[in-house]
């Protein structure tokens, strides 16, 4: 037995380096032995902070009588589904179309040229609810292989064809109508009652909540806002330490599957901020600084990114680094103040969770807020000598952008420079060390960089990210640095419609090159690719890149039309591009009257949003922009066209 996972970058196939099962890393080694062995490629895919991959890991892949018959009758490979999301999606494609759904962990079985003939997600190690139990479906798909080669190869040719069939995009530009359309579709699938979007499982619907907030509307205002202050009152919400939970198994927020992702936060943080600007929440400077706290203490790395999630797990069992009973409050707390916080944070006998224990909800405000901070730090200071969950502390590029973004946006809009200088450090780690030969990475760890090529949404996300980093800061390097990653996926990503491709033209080969326009947990590729280009023309003038953005969008119409809920992201591009994006430069010296323009400027839905104590050569945006009579002055413009210059901060 000779497990190759050692040596691996991913913290997840770290997980599994130690197992009897002899995996291999995805790669033409593997397959030369699938072939020199005329075995079958066993194909798991999982990531670091989920519950139902360790739950396989303990149950299948730690057993000796398990990893014996994989290793006698499979070649098995193991891949990281956030360091090669180019492998999840293609066999994430086939799990759906043979099974109707997916999920992780994946277990996919080749042929010798990477075709799948058998998907499924988790397997028990017993037989179970009419499931059969893994060893069953190892000694199944052997027996098939061996016995019945001509059918298995029969339905890999089919599989195989139907993966590789391309996407037909029926491109159409995104306008008012689509737009009142998905404002409709989304209000019927509202849960007027709890807020959020249909029924359980609940997932945070943050791209969702940026295009409500920009599209305006009263009622599209008020589904975000009853949404973004239910959850933050909820369960998912770590009413101690900030951030949230992957997901809530009900409807009412109230129990979360308890990781804690970087793309989830980085959204929410973002979309949180600017309802508090916007609207003038106080819940929403709480969520966002709760959130912008926990990026900074506990997923930073020293080397100035972010790590990629907390895992559901600690003590081997899931939230119970989160969850509380009342005698543990007593305990912490004492008699009064014990009571007084179970009461609050919804903590009973009964529980809420499992055996007793409860998660925390906020539902109200505590009467009395001073009481309530005490309670609060001493409750984080007793759970901080719990066991913690573990770290994915790989830094993945397109959620360390999306991250940048959320800190830049949070810190101007709230005033907290703190999180624009994480943010700065995070950007430059990108530069320095995923940009290798002119060309993005999308991991590194422990400040060395991975092998896995940038997918589409590492090249937009980072894009993006940088482009709020020159708005943050004024630094025009960064919009230089933008040009740079935009301009290889124009070269590298673009498909022949208008749309684009999520791996490069000179990327690794798969069984089907993968292209998937929708939004699911993050943006995709192609929506955020969509909102740096707009904001790169925006800041620049460049009409090659508006009309990229323009074309790109006009591929994802048919999804907005029909399911909004997985095109939020592109919605909330296209109400920007709609009649702009804005674009406002405000200039002049230093002091409150161009901070009282800046704070107006930075509230515009959409806006991107310049600061300069004068007219500057290195931006276009900036050039010629004077202030007036000595103040200072807001320009609004619309490719690079402006409106008279205004002083005033309630005119602009």
């Amino acid at each position: 037995m000779a497990n190759r996972l050692a040596n691996a970058t991913s913290p997840y196939l770290l997980q599994h380096a130690e197992n009897p099962v002899d995996w291999w890393e995805w790669g033409p080694e593997a397959f030369e032995e699938a072939r020199r062995r005329d075995a079958p490629i066993l194909l798991s895919v999982g990531y670091a902070a989920c519950h139902w991959c360790h739950v396989m890991a303990h149950e299948s892949f730690e057993d000796d009588a398990t990893a014996a018959l994989m290793n006698e009758h499979f070649v098995s490979i193991k891949v990281d589904r956030e360091e090669r999301p180019d492998v999840d999606a293609v066999y994430m494609n086939a799990t759906t179309a043979m099974t109707g759904h997916g999920g992780w962990p994946m277990t996919v079985v080749l042929d010798h040229d990477a075709r799948p003939f058998f998907a499924g997600t988790y397997f028990p190690d017993q037989p179970r609810h009419g499931q059969p139990a893994f060893r069953q479906i190892l000694a199944a798909v052997s027996e098939a292989w061996r016995d019945r080669g001509d059918e298995v190869q029969r339905v890999a040719e089919r599989l195989g064809d139907h993966l590789s069939q391309p996407l037909a995009a029926a491109a159409a530009p995104i306008g008012r109508e689509t737009l009142d359309t998905a404002v409709d579709l989304l209000a019927r699938e509202f849960d007027a009652e709890r807020g959020g979007f249909g029924g359980a499982p609940k997932f945070p619907p943050s791209m969702v909540l940026e295009f409500l907030l920009r599209e305006g509307s009263e009622r599209a205002r008020a589904m975000a806002a009853q949404t973004l202050e239910a959850m933050a009152r909820g369960g998912i919400h770590d009413q101690l330490g900030g951030g949230f939970a992957r997901y809530s198994v009900d409807a009412d927020w109230v129990v979360p599957h308890f990781e804690k992702m970087l793309y989830d936060n980085a959204l929410l943080l973002r979309v949180y901020a600017e309802w508090a600007a916007r609207c003038d929440s106080a819940e929403g400077v709480w969520a966002a600084e709760g959130i912008a706290d926990f990026l900074l203490g506990e997923l930073r790395t020293p080397e100035g990114g972010f790590a990629s999630a907390l895992d559901a797990d600690s003590e081997g069992a899931e939230g119970t680094y989160y969850v509380w009973t009342p005698a543990q409050l007593t305990s912490v707390l004492g008699p009064d103040d014990g009571a007084w916080a179970a009461r609050w944070l919804g903590v009973t006998e009964a529980g809420t969770f499992e055996n007793g224990t409860s998660t925390l909800q906020l539902r109200e405000d505590p009467d009395d807020l001073d009481r309530w901070f005490d309670v609060q730090r001493r409750l984080r200071e007793a759970r901080a000598a719990r066991p913690r969950p573990a770290r994915d502390d790989k830094v993945v590029a397109a959620w360390n952008g999306l991250a940048i973004s959320g800190l830049c946006r949070a810190g101007t809009l709230l005033g907290q420079p703190a999180y624009v200088e994480a943010a700065v450090a995070a950007g430059e780690l990108l530069w320095d060390r995923h940009l290798v030969d002119g060309r993005l990475r999308r991991v590194s760890r422990d400040g060395v960089v991975g092998s896995p090529a940038g997918v589409l949404e590492d090249h937009g996300c980072v894009a993006a990210g940088f482009l709020d980093l020159l708005q943050a800061t004024g630094d025009a390097a960064w919009l230089e640095r933008a040009r740079v990653v935009l301009d290889a996926a124009l070269e590298h990503f673009a498909a022949d419609d208008g749309g684009f491709f999520d791996t490069a033209d000179d990327a690794e080969a798969l069984v089907a090159r993968p292209r998937d326009p929708s939004d699911n947990a993050s943006p995709s590729g192609l929506s955020a690719m969509v909102h740096a280009l707009a904001d790169y023309a925006a800041l620049t003038g460049s009409g090659r890149h508006r009309d990229a953005a323009e074309a790109a969008l006009a591929t994802v119409a048919p999804i907005a039309e029909r399911a909004p809920r997985f095109a939020g992201w592109s919605l909330a591009a296209a109400v920007s591009m709609l009649d702009g994006p804005e674009e406002v430069a405000v200039v002049g010296p230093p002091g409150p009257d161009r901070d009282a323009l800046e704070a107006a400027a930075r509230r515009r839905p959409g806006a991107v949003v310049l600061v300069a104590d004068g007219p500057r050569d290195d931006v276009p945006l900036l050039v010629g922009r004077e202030p007036v009579d000595g103040r200072p002055a807001a320009y609004v413009c619309r490719r690079l066209v402006c409106e008279r210059p205004v002083t005033d901060p309630a005119l602009l």
